[in-house]
């Protein structure tokens, strides 16, 4: 089979940092080929090498394209051969419509004016190809995540790709609508489109990947023929993290003491649509030194609960108790709620979480600034010496605590996260989705820390849509539809198949 692109003792460094150490990769024509490796090991580093944001110049080695040496500049050096990019935060503009996102910069025009009629016309047939059935004119932002991903491949379709990469491209998509993608990938791979997926799901990669390179430290380790070999998810993962992981979750010795987080009857309303109820009536609890998941489809209301516990971030007219400890707490804002014991990790860890522009000893510090102040005056120092405690204890991967946040991998950056509310020193801790979009390697040191907690005795509440990871980690499960809990079950009863059952069960 034709050697589509070949990257040959690619190596690229920054300050202090080897990114990428002689890496080769040879992808085939009309294949589909799957990059993988723990965060930070090089993986969007060669993408970016790949795509001309690190110019020709800018690196060692080389790259052969369709036959001929490459030296790409920039973006649009590469988009002009057909090598088309969708990054994990879409590149879309959420107020503009589907139409005009497709020919932003590559406008359908007649005598220098927007040619409508063609640009809807050429819209319709894109969209046709990807399976959306909405009108050009829709507007992005109307659209779920995995409609939006779609359009950003139809995007990619409208400029003639010959080799389309997709970073993460399910991270933040349901089961449903990750299959819909897988599914169609198989179908542009019918059609002769070559593609790179990068993604930590192995069940995915396995499922569409012709082949499978895995990196590690910045160097290309292994690569591996589906079809001409027997691939299994523990040995890509041996040649990801260089040791065999026998277990995914660690042992822990599971123990419960009295009740330290009571909720009842918890109710919320929708912010802005004031007739619709989206928590009804939640009852849970929580004891001290328990890991209890909440499992649920996307939409089911999990993180809307969890941050309407959290200082009412999300949601009005709620209603409903809290005690902690036998207590009635006050959680009506988020210095009320963290003052309470509560502490609150996002899904969303780039917008909401972090500020990416700082550093990392600023982040860590930013719950509890009290910690490390003398008075109204910030203790430098005393902060620098807390930072480089959870540095080290979470083994943070960085050359140092004044590092920015924005340049961390996923998985370091979720450490980060976890570092500020640590520090806080809550009592119960609520996890949404703390895993996502970060390698095994990581996954692994979290499930460590979260371990930790409930052996001193602190509450963790984790939100997940992996269900391995809940039946893994978690003494008992929630599972909650459509705003309320319609089930809970014990480690020892629960399963993928009984939560299933429960989200799809008729309702009393």
């Amino acid at each position: 089979m034709r050697t589509l692109l070949e990257m040959k003792l690619i190596t690229k460094g920054f300050p202090g940092v080897l990114a990428l150490n002689k890496v080769n990769l040879n992808v085939k024509e009309g294949q589909i080929h799957a990059l993988v490796g723990e965060n930070g090991a090089g993986k969007s580093t060669l993408m970016k090498v790949l795509s001309g944001v690190y110019p020709h110049g800018s690196y060692g080695g080389e790259i052969h394209y369709d036959g001929a040496l490459a030296k790409f500049n920039n973006i649009s050096d590469s988009e002009s051969k057909g090598i088309i990019i969708i990054h994990q935060e879409l590149a879309l503009v959420p107020l503009l419509s589907i139409a005009e996102n497709l020919f932003l910069g590559n406008e359908r025009q007649k005598f220098g004016v927007m040619d409508w009629r063609e640009t809807n016309k050429m819209t319709e047939t894109l969209l046709r190809k990807v399976g959306l059935t909405e009108p050009p004119s829709t507007i992005v932002d109307k659209l779920g995540v995995g409609k939006q991903q779609l359009v950003e491949i139809a995007k990619a379709l409208s400029k003639d790709v010959r080799l389309l990469i997709l970073d993460e491209p399910t991270a933040a998509l349901s089961d449903a609508d990750s299959a819909v993608l897988l599914e169609l990938m198989l179908e542009l791979k019918s059609q002769g489109v070559t593609q790179i997926i990068i993604s930590h799901k192995l069940n995915e990669v396995k499922k569409v990947a012709d082949e499978i390179t895995v990196i590690r430290d910045g160097n290309s380790v292994s690569t591996m023929n589906t079809h001409e070999q027997e691939v299994t998810e523990d040995n890509i993962v041996r040649d990801m993290v260089g040791r065999d992981m026998e277990n995914r979750y660690p042992d822990r010795t599971r123990h419960a003491g009295d009740v330290l987080f009571n909720l009842k009857n918890w109710t919320v309303w929708h912010p802005l649509h004031k007739e619709r109820q989206v928590i009804r009536n939640v009852s849970m609890t929580v004891r001290a030194g328990e890991v209890v998941g909440i499992a649920g489809l996307m939409g089911a209301g999990r993180t809307e609960l969890a941050m309407s516990i959290f200082g009412q971030s999300y949601g009005r007219n709620i209603s409903g108790s809290l005690e902690m400890a036998g207590t009635p707490v006050d959680v009506s804002t988020v210095s009320k709620a963290i003052a309470a014991g509560i502490a609150y990790v996002t899904e969303d860890r780039k917008s909401l979480g972090l500020i990416l522009d700082d550093t990392i000893q600023s982040n860590i510090s930013l719950a509890n600034l009290d910690a490390v102040a003398n008075g109204a005056v910030l203790n430098t120092a005393q902060e620098t010496r807390v930072a480089e405690k959870y540095r080290n204890a979470l083994n943070i991967r960085t050359p140092g605590v004044y590092q920015r946040v924005v340049n961390l991998s996923g998985g370091n950056q979720q450490k980060v996260v976890l570092s500020k509310w640590l520090f806080a020193d809550p009592d119960v801790l609520i996890l949404d989705e703390p895993t996502r979009g970060i390698d095994i390697g990581a996954k692994y040191e979290i499930y460590g820390i979260i371990n930790e907690l409930s052996q001193q005795n602190k509450a963790v509440i984790m939100i997940s849509s992996e269900l391995p990871e809940l039946l893994g980690m978690c003494d008992r499960i929630y599972v909650m539809n459509e705003g309320t809990f319609v089930g809970e079950l014990p480690h020892t009863d629960a399963s993928q198949e009984r939560i299933m059952s429960l989200i799809v069960s008729e309702k009393d």
